[in-house]
């Protein structure tokens, strides 16, 4: 593995098996690493997002399994990747045993490893103003690792595989973070009382900016669920 400054271990399967806003905490501060042809490119992550299964009414699951969600019922440790409207994707890591179908959304990160890389992918996709902006937001994290759905069901628990998690490092000190309601997710899962289930580091300039769901008046009484993550 990449020697990078706060990394520390893949974790075993065993670790992405437990609550899924115990595995979303505990990823902040962690790192998503992806070798491809092109190169490495290694994010700090700094923003997360959590879902739960059937009970939860902001998941994709909510609504039970389908073809498009079918990752999130595998095993813990692998990635649902799914497209958003068409345009862009978002990477979730699958949480709790199999079967639950709950998953944490990478939502934004740090390049630190791999910038130049992270600079040509962003570049081809649209314009960057800063640092700052690479990985800042699902579908930018997603294209400075170069993820789409070809990764959807990719296990990043193996030290030698494609896409790679790692916690960080037993000595560094977790900054303080800072919790609220979760993107773009309208009705009950995105009430705040209730799911606070958006977790991130405080003070950290890569953290994406909230955005209640957009709700028309003429989708008032439409069955609620989610609309743009996991």
């Amino acid at each position: 593995m990449p020697d990078v400054p706060g990394a520390g271990p893949v974790p075993a399967r065993t670790w992405f098996a437990r609550d899924v806003l115990a595995v979303a905490r505990d990823l902040l501060g962690g790192f998503v690493t992806t070798r491809s042809p092109e190169g490495t490119v290694t994010v700090r992550l700094t923003e997360v997002e959590a879902y739960g299964a059937q009970d939860d009414p902001g998941s994709h699951a909510f609504r039970g399994r389908t073809p498009r969600n079918a990752a999130m019922f595998a095993e813990p440790g692998r990635l649902y990747v799914y497209r958003h409207l068409g345009l862009h994707h978002c990477v979730n890591v699958v949480t709790q045993p199999a079967g639950s179908a709950s998953a944490v959304l990478l939502r934004a990160g740090e390049v630190v490893e791999g910038a130049d890389l992270a600079w040509a992918r962003r570049t081809r996709s649209g314009v960057v103003d800063s640092a700052r902006q690479l990985a800042r937001g699902p579908a930018r994290l997603a294209v400075c690792l170069g993820l789409d759905l070809t990764a959807n069901g990719a296990d990043v628990t193996e030290p030698g595989g494609a896409v790679v998690v790692r916690r960080r490092d037993a000595a560094t000190a977790l900054p303080a973070v800072a919790t609220g309601p979760r993107v773009g997710v309208a009705g009950p899962g995105g009430d705040a009382g209730a799911h606070p289930w958006r977790l991130w580091l405080t003070n950290e300039p890569t953290v994406s900016a909230y955005r209640p769901a957009y709700r028309s008046p003429a989708s008032a009484d439409a069955p609620r669920g989610a609309t743009t993550s996991a």
